[in-house]
């Protein structure tokens, strides 16, 4: 596993977003993880989820693409803090747009926020956590709507590997066939249980022999 990678999975339980215990999807399911990344809350914070997601578009898209899109709200962060690492790493000049929830009838009108979209524009989407592809199908009539634009892809932070609601398959799989996009992630929640499974960090085992038997058997009934 690349250390940036074994990095950000420490990151995030030092920033909070990454907890073990019991928890409630959105979906209903009882899980024994959970990924809150509205726990990036400081300057720090999101300098450094920046440059893990830049770290990790490198690695999956290149930097051959125009415009990263970030879906309202959690999204319009994410685009400001990877454009900027991308451009502090690799001096790449990344525009940053992302949608409103309403649209605005004077000053900046419309439904963009950012850089607008414009004919023949190369876009990556940028999200958190996908669970159910929802914003995703929200966002893309919106970016087809501004003119001959092509999507080549998804990057989130972490990807559950978890099946659908009404699917076998995961969400990010899901979304690859719906779409024709490439997905990719910072991590998968399979390389986070490697890093930490039996392995002390900061004087703790965070994943203990316990755990891991209760996400093995999250995922032995929800795993995509």
């Amino acid at each position: 596993m690349d250390a940036y990678k074994q990095e950000f999975i420490e990151f995030m339980i030092d920033s909070n977003v990454l907890k073990f215990g019991d928890f409630v999807t959105k979906s209903g399911r009882q899980t024994p993880f959970f990924v809150n990344t509205g726990f990036y809350r400081t300057g720090s914070q999101l300098n450094r989820l920046g440059e893990y997601y830049a770290r990790a578009i490198e690695e999956n898209f290149g930097h051959d693409f125009d415009v990263l899109f970030g879906p309202a709200y959690k999204g319009i962060p994410l685009t400001v803090a990877a454009t900027m690492a991308i451009s502090r790493l690799y001096g790449r000049d990344i525009r940053y747009c992302s949608n409103r929830k309403e649209v605005k009838d004077h000053g900046d009108k419309g439904i963009l926020l950012g850089s607008p979209i414009t004919d023949g524009d190369r876009i990556v989407l940028i999200e958190d956590v996908t669970t159910a592809g929802t914003s995703i199908e929200e966002t893309m009539p919106i970016i087809k709507a501004q003119g001959d634009a092509s999507v080549l892809g998804l990057i989130v932070s972490v990807d559950r590997m978890e099946k659908g609601k009404d699917t076998d398959k995961s969400a990010l799989a899901a979304i690859e066939e719906k779409y024709g996009l490439k997905t990719a992630s910072i991590v998968t929640m399979k390389e986070v249980v490697e890093h930490l499974y039996n392995k002390e960090y900061k004087g703790r085992v965070v994943i203990d022999d316990a755990l891991k038997e209760k996400i093995d058997a999250y995922y032995e009934k929800y795993g995509a």
